[in-house]
């Protein structure tokens, strides 16, 4: 434990390079690296920045950044420090202040450390492996809303690329069944902002169609760690091989997963 805490505050020293980033930076560039998909050069910067502070900070622990790859992983190290410099790429671009840097610490298939900046909302969030969560120093906890009808829950963005038509009927399906079933639908456009918010009781549920490790690994160890349930479409307990990512307090999650599955069901 010792050591997690230890490698905690590493990683909240590295995501605050990031945070100053973007706070006192704009896009110059902005590069396609698929359809409608973007980074600019502050996605760049800040991860060419958060890796070399972390290669001096930790140089016994490898690194693998979501715009620029994989650095050299030491074999004797059970760890590795991964990283999205930006997420909610498009937002940033926009001017939208919906964007964080999302940083986890990976043991084998699971998060040990996660940490979550939302730099324009001045919200700090980190969890440590049975360690719990927090933002701002203030401990997290999932809602205790029981009822989809009393729920709000958030969607990841559409697809985009390649089968994106077939993919995003599968989700404005989903839309739709959330539409009618719960309080109010969301799309923020960033999977940190999502699972940051569940594990702060700001919304009760977030459903990501897709499992990108570098976009959800840390938003998923805080969440569990405020008590919230996160599983695949299978319902079973989701990890980094899962398809799905759906997220859920407690008192909601068997009603959500159900939605999911139905939805799925019917499009298949």
């Amino acid at each position: 434990m010792h050591q997690l805490d230890h490698l905690a505050d590493v990683a909240r020293s590295a995501v605050r390079i990031g945070t100053e980033l973007i706070k006192t930076t704009r896009p110059h560039t902005v590069t396609e690296k698929a359809d409608r998909d973007t980074f600019t050069e502050v996605d760049v910067r800040i991860e060419r920045d958060i890796r070399t502070y972390l290669a001096e900070a930790t140089p016994e622990i490898g690194f693998v950044g979501e715009e620029e790859g994989r650095s050299d992983v030491n074999a004797d190290s059970p760890f590795v420090w991964g990283l999205d410099p930006i997420d909610g790429t498009a937002n940033f671009v926009h001017g939208v202040p919906l964007c964080g840097v999302s940083l986890a610490l990976i043991q084998g298939d699971r998060t040990v450390v996660g940490v979550i900046s939302l730099p324009y909302l001045d919200l700090h969030y980190s969890a440590t492996a049975s360690g719990g969560a927090f933002v701002n120093g203030r401990k997290l906890e999932a809602s205790k809303t029981a009822k989809l009808t009393k729920s709000i829950v958030a969607i990841g963005d559409y697809a985009l690329g390649e089968d994106a038509a077939a993919k995003n009927r599968q989700r404005i399906d989903l839309t739709a069944e959330l539409a009618s079933k719960v309080e109010r639908v969301r799309m923020f456009g960033s999977a940190a902002h999502d699972l940051a918010w569940l594990a702060e009781g700001r919304i009760d549920g977030a459903i990501v169609m897709s499992n990108q490790t570098l976009d959800l690994a840390a938003g998923v160890l805080i969440a569990r760690e405020a008590g919230a349930i996160i599983l695949d479409s299978t319902g079973n307990t989701h990890t980094a091989a899962s398809k799905h990512t759906i997220a859920a307090a407690p008192g909601i999650a068997d009603q959500l997963l159900e939605l999911v599955q139905s939805t799925i069901s019917k499009s298949t």
